[in-house]
Order: C-alpha cells, then sequence, then structure tokens
C-alpha cells in the first residue's frame, strides 16, 4: 500500500468516526463533515469535478440511514423525542428529499457548490450566533405552513447531503420548543431524508461517466460501507454526551470551522467549478 493511499483511508476512518460524534452530539446529521471529506477525498482519486459533489452528497446521505437511527434510538432511551412531531413532519420531508435529489441530478456542479456552500454558512450561523432562548414563533406550524416547511427542509437537505437535523432543530428552537427535545426529534429526520433521498440519488445518477468504482449512481459503495460503518459506532456516543454537556462554547467553536469550510466552498463554487450539469455526462454506450 503506498504513502498516498495510506494517509487517504486514514484521513477517512477520522472523518467517519468524526462525523458520527458530530451527528450524535449537535443533531446535524454528520453530512455536514461527510461531504467536504468526501469532496477532498475523490478530488485527490481524480474523480470527475463534473460529477464529484454529487457522489460526495449521495454517499453522505447514504451513511445517514444507519447514523440517523442509531442517534433516534438512543434519543428516544432518554425519553427526550416528541413521536408526534415525527409522524407529521416526516412524510413532507421525505417527499422535499425526492424532490431535492431530483433537482440535484440536473443541477451544474457550481450550482450544488454555491447551495451547499451556502447552506452550510447558514448551519454555522445558527450554531455560533443563535440564542437556544430565542423564539420567533408560539408553536410549530401546522396545515399548510407545515407542509411548506418540512418540505423544505427535506429538498435543502437533499441538495447538502445533510440529515435535517441542523435545519429542523432550528426550527424547533424557534418555534419554543426545547434544546433537547429539538435536537432529539429532530434526529428522526434524517431517516426521513436519508432513505429516499439516496435512492433517489442512486437513480439519477446511473449511468454517468466520470464516477467513481464501484459506485451505484451517485453513491459510491466503499464510502457508504466506511463511513456508514464507523458514523453508526460514535453517533450514539455524541448522543449520550448532548444530555450532559453545555453545549455553546462547542457549538461556537465548530460554527468558526464550518464557516471556514463554507466560505471555501463558496470560493470554489463562484471562481474554480466547471458549470458542467451531470446530465450532460452520460456514458456512452
Amino acid at each position: 500500500m503506498s504513502g498516498e493511499l495510506l494517509w487517504f483511508l486514514v484521513a477517512l476512518v477520522g472523518a467517519g468516526l468524526f462525523a458520527g460524534f458530530i451527528g450524535g452530539l449537535f443533531g446535524v446529521g454528520g453530512g455536514v463533515v461527510v461531504v467536504p471529506a468526501l469532496y477532498a477525498a475523490f478530488g485527490a482519486l481524480g474523480v470527475d469535478e463534473g460529477v464529484r459533489l454529487h457522489v460526495a452528497v449521495g454517499t453522505s446521505l447514504s451513511t445517514i440511514i444507519a447514523t440517523s437511527w442509531r442517534s433516534l434510538a438512543t434519543h428516544a432511551k432518554a425519553a427526550a423525542v416528541d413521536f408526534a412531531v415525527l409522524k407529521t413532519w416526516t412524510p413532507w420531508i421525505a417527499a422535499g428529499a425526492v424532490v431535492g435529489s431530483g433537482l440535484a441530478g440536473l443541477a451544474p456542479t457550481r450550482v450544488l457548490i454555491v447551495v451547499f456552500g451556502a447552506g452550510l454558512l447558514l448551519v454555522a450561523g445558527q450554531m455560533g450566533l443563535a440564542s437556544p432562548n430565542w423564539r420567533a414563533f408560539s408553536d410549530l406550524p401546522r396545515g399548510m405552513w407545515r407542509a411548506i416547511t418540512a418540505g423544505g427542509i427535506g429538498v435543502l437537505s437533499a441538495l447538502m447531503g445533510i440529515g435535517g437535523g441542523a435545519f429542523g432543530t432550528t426550527m424547533m428552537t424557534v418555534s419554543g420548543r426545547p434544546i433537547h427535545q429539538a435536537v432529539a426529534t429532530a434526529s428522526g429526520f434524517g431517516a426521513a431524508i436519508a432513505l429516499p433521498a439516496t435512492c433517489a440519488y442512486a437513480l439519477v445518477g446511473w449511468g454517468r461517466a466520470g464516477l467513481p468504482p464501484l459506485s451505484l449512481g451517485f453513491v459510491s459503495a466503499p464510502g457508504f460501507l466506511v463511513f456508514a460503518a464507523l458514523t453508526a459506532v460514535t453517533a450514539p456516543i455524541g448522543a449520550r454526551l448532548a444530555h450532559r454537556l453545555p453545549q455553546q462554547t462547542l457549538k461556537r467553536a465548530f460554527a468558526a470551522f464550518l464557516a471556514i469550510v463554507a466560505l471555501n466552498m463558496l470560493r470554489e463554487g463562484v471562481f474554480s467549478a466547471p458549470p458542467v450539469p451531470p446530465s450532460a455526462l452520460v456514458a456512452s454506450p
């Protein structure tokens, strides 16, 4: 094994363990770490720029299937999950995730990078600057507004490759829900997003040129196996610590890290990424 490949595997292992821990601790799904890590790793392997971020997002969503279920189970044992919210919100979130995945299949690389960078900057701002005690609404949206809000969370999360916890947690806290209940309940949004979105990314990416070896459309099978196994190990640890630690200082430090990653992605999307739609990269028969 070459030294370059060895360090590549070490980086994947470290990112996978860290992503699972972050997903459980902050309810952000881990995708905010997995997507940039996979994007960089695929770049080092020479994966085509036109599909690199699409595969990173699709693979990230596939790993969230395992992470979200384990995080949700751990939070449920602590009696922190509002299952009534999950029952009424997840159908709309899942529908939005399918729509977002379809849009991603049509989006040029430049657009997807900018969407991810801008969304990540919003996550960083919420984590670092928002007060958990700030309230904008007296309760969660209902009726048509619930469908629109939940669907929007699904669309944006699928485009970014994250589990929905970041936006779901924010929506619940500004609607008067306690932070621990918000984190716990929003961890369940990940399953509603990840499973349908992963299937959709596999379908819309099927047969595209330039994909990494052993990929199912926009989902890398090796990436899924490595990250799913490692994130599933550390997600419960982060979820347990979420109920014991004061999170504000940690959140601000992590938000600063996310802001740097987001700004770098935006820089690359605006100045570097080629505007090539993946639909134009269909493999020749």
